[in-house]
């Protein structure tokens, strides 16, 4: 259920057994003759399919993709040609098997559920979506949070560096892990899945410190599970703990949304008070249940696509709470409709209260200079890069820290996420003193900074 569908054996085998019986099949198909003079090679026939086919698709995943944006943001161009070629694929075997007869023949069935499995798993190595086998069926390898025993914090991060300095710390593990937890709804009463929470070594500890916390918000659809899969989050994590004496920030990862197919826009609703839960229910039971420090300057929210738009709308509006946010690829506003129809079905025909969550009219209101923002964007996912500049223009008007990341090589995925928050993670460790950061942006390997 672990094994990797990005990477590894479970991608190089079907890839490999795919382009074996691929070549076998053409060297078949070189070889046959037509059954009737005049009539075209079957190899010709397989090709002119394949043409067809994938020009075909290439339309439709085009029109699906940036025509109609089903998916609410653009597949991006590596997607899209993906699509396309496991289509003309699809369409070559297929006339393959309709030409040939016999071995030849049951190659080229087997071939198209090969040719499909292979497509998916080009879209997903491009997205990064799903990590694992079991991510596919929502498998999730984390105990739950009960099954270890969690303490209030005893001392301050500048304590805790202090004793490291003198070769005091308190015992730990060796690297943090990530634990499954039902969070109450207690003042919201909104109908959340289970969240998924990170506690670095120091949090595991005997008398942990009072640690920075950064609450992550995957995309729609997606889950907690995926976040913490997808983000990449407990290798990250423990590979700063492993650099700052067991220091890193928790991680949690709540669910917004209610279910895969739901969009909560993150606010308080006629659909449910997303708004509420976030800010007050995971808050209100991380600080009372986990080493976590309280003030707003120690808490960041950040989230991709849907989860970087709940992130920017979310955090000017609770300046008390927040003082820092890592949108990835997030939208200009909360979008799941026309506005009209958001309108008209989350806040009873209320227009005003639609705006007051749309971000830039959010930071205009209630944003701070003591809150800062880290956020960036895929190259290739135009609308996000396009996004992103006009939020930071709001975001520097109201006196904000600004930094601004583009991730050459990606779109609207989730390595665009893992690059952006892996600089981000030392820059919140640096404000939030659990380290310096040790070089500039400038010098991370996988991002460009906007001036």
């Amino acid at each position: 259920m672990e094994l990797s569908l990005v990477r590894g054996i479970v991608p190089r085998t079907v890839f490999g057994l795919t382009a074996i019986a691929a070549i076998i099949l053409i060297i078949g198909l070189a070889l046959s003759k037509s059954k009737k003079r005049g009539r075209l090679h079957p190899l010709i026939v397989s090709l002119i399919a394949a043409v067809l086919a994938g020009a075909a698709g290439l339309l439709v995943a085009w029109l699906v993709s940036d025509v109609f944006m089903v998916f609410g943001v653009s597949l991006g161009w590596p997607v899209i040609f993906t699509i396309a070629g496991g289509i003309a694929g699809v369409g070559f075997v297929i006339a393959a098997a309709v030409t040939l007869r016999g071995v030849r023949r049951a190659l080229a069935v087997v071939l198209v559920p090969l040719v499909l499995l292979s497509t998916a798993l080009g879209v997903d190595s491009i997205y990064g979506e799903y990590q694992t086998i079991g991510s596919l069926v929502g498998y999730t390898p984390y105990p739950p949070l009960g099954s270890v025993t969690v303490r209030k914090a005893s001392m301050s991060v500048g304590e805790w560096r202090d004793k490291a300095r003198k070769d005091a710390l308190p015992s730990m593990p060796d690297s943090g892990r990530v634990f499954v937890v039902s969070i109450p709804n207690t003042e919201s009463k909104f109908k959340a899945r289970k969240a998924m929470v990170y506690l670095p070594p120091a949090a595991l500890s005997a008398r942990p410190p009072a640690l920075p916390v950064m609450e992550l918000l995957a995309g729609q659809p997606g889950s907690p599970g995926r976040l913490i899969d997808a983000g990449n989050i407990a290798a990250t994590m423990n590979a700063y703990a492993a650099e700052h004496d067991g220091l890193a920030p928790i991680v949690l990862a709540p669910d917004q949304n209610g279910s895969a197919t739901h969009n909560s826009l993150c606010a308080d609703t006629t659909r449910g008070n997303a708004e509420t839960y976030l800010t007050k229910d995971v808050v209100n039971w991380a600080t009372t249940t986990l080493p976590a420090a309280k003030s707003a300057r120690m808490w960041a929210m950040g989230g991709f696509s849907q989860g970087g738009t709940c992130t920017t709308q979310l955090v000017p509006r609770h300046p008390d709470i927040y003082g820092a946010m890592l949108p990835v690829d997030g939208e200009l506003k909360p979008t799941n409709g026309s506005v009209a129809k958001m309108v008209q079905e989350y806040f009873a025909g209320d227009r005003k209260a639609y705006d007051e969550q749309v971000p830039v009219d959010a930071i205009a209101a209630t944003g701070t200079p003591e809150q800062a923002r880290f956020t960036g964007a895929g190259e290739r996912d135009k609308e996000s890069i396009s996004n992103m500049r006009t939020i930071a223009d709001a975001a520097r008007k109201a006196g904000m820290e600004v930094t601004e990341l583009i991730v050459p090589g990606t779109g609207h995925d989730w390595h665009a996420v893992q690059a952006v928050w892996r600089p981000g993670l030392d820059w919140f460790g640096e404000r939030t003193g659990l380290g310096e950061m040790t070089k500039s942006l400038k010098e991370y390997p996988q991002v460009e900074v906007l001036q």
